[in-house]
């Protein structure tokens, strides 16, 4: 009940950061989001209708037909990111409070708030825009990609905004998307994102317990044979970005003979152990 708690706060709080973001950054200088949103925007801004109203009820038959192609629990977080995303989207326009006129600051800064409250609802299982769920459906029959669909929607989207507000609000829109999908893919990857070390060596135990000493990682020991050298140990270890300096301070040491190669690693799953008074398995 916790974790499900805490899942609903940050999809709650990621739908007041983006709907802040539109209102007070992006709809003023008729930058667009892409997507259901965006198209909301461009109806609002020729009709008398709101765009809280436009974004849920434009929104929401796509989203029941995606959700059945999903876990039972996004239809509750949708539905609770897209009410609340709605209602805080009315209350940001009558605050008229507009943050920039300025078409670049509010690209820049309407796009990285947006991306931060979109990736905030992503990340805990939600979803602000329908589209998504279209394209994964779409993508299941053919061999187009979520993401080709996505963007072919967001062209057609900049295209009629260029008809309508200019072609440099379409270059900003565009300019906003790119922004805002790369806030959201760092949220959703990179806060989780570690190092995986793997390192060569002959001296697999010692190194192993210096590394379990320094930093309190575990080690997997995995066997290898080198083409000139024989057989080698081959230790496989996750860390994070921080904790990169000192693995390299151990490895570089004089007394040790090793090789070592990292590579990025988008997201830890499970049980990963730091424990420094955890005894250490010794092999029979």
């Amino acid at each position: 009940m916790k974790q499900i708690l805490v899942r609903y706060i940050n999809i709650i709080l990621g739908a007041i950061v983006a709907a802040f973001a539109l209102e007070e950054f992006l709809v003023p200088a008729n930058i667009l989001d892409g997507g259901i949103v965006g198209t909301s925007i461009i109806i609002s801004s020729i009709t008398p209708i709101s765009l809280s109203i436009l974004t849920v009820c434009l929104n929401l038959p796509f989203v029941l037909v995606g959700a059945k192609q999903l876990e039972k629990s996004f239809l509750p977080r949708t539905i609770v990111a897209m009410g609340v995303f709605s209602l805080f989207l009315e209350i940001f326009n009558r605050w008229h409070y507009d943050a920039t006129y300025d078409a670049l600051l509010a690209t820049v800064f309407g796009g990285l708030i947006l991306g931060a409250g979109v990736g905030l609802i992503i990340r805990n299982g939600g979803c602000l825009d329908g589209t998504e769920t279209v394209a994964i459906m779409v993508a299941k029959k053919t061999s187009l990609s979520v993401g080709q669909i996505v963007l072919v929607c967001n062209i057609i989207i900049y295209l009629i905004a260029g008809i309508l507000f200019g072609l440099d609000r379409a270059l900003y829109s565009l300019l906003t998307y790119f922004i805002t999908s790369r806030i959201v893919d760092y949220i959703n990857t990179g806060l989780d994102q570690g190092k995986a070390v793997m390192i060569i060596t002959d001296q697999g135990r010692v190194i192993a317990e210096d590394i379990y000493k320094t930093l309190g990682r575990t080690v997997t020991f995995l066997s290898g044979e080198g083409l000139l050298s024989g057989e080698k140990t081959v230790l496989y270890c996750v860390i994070t970005r921080m904790e990169l300096p000192l693995i390299r301070k151990i490895i570089e040491k004089d007394d040790y003979s090793a090789f070592m190669t990292i590579s990025d690693v988008s997201e830890i799953i499970g049980h990963h152990i730091k424990n420094s008074e955890s005894k250490i398995y010794t092999k029979l």
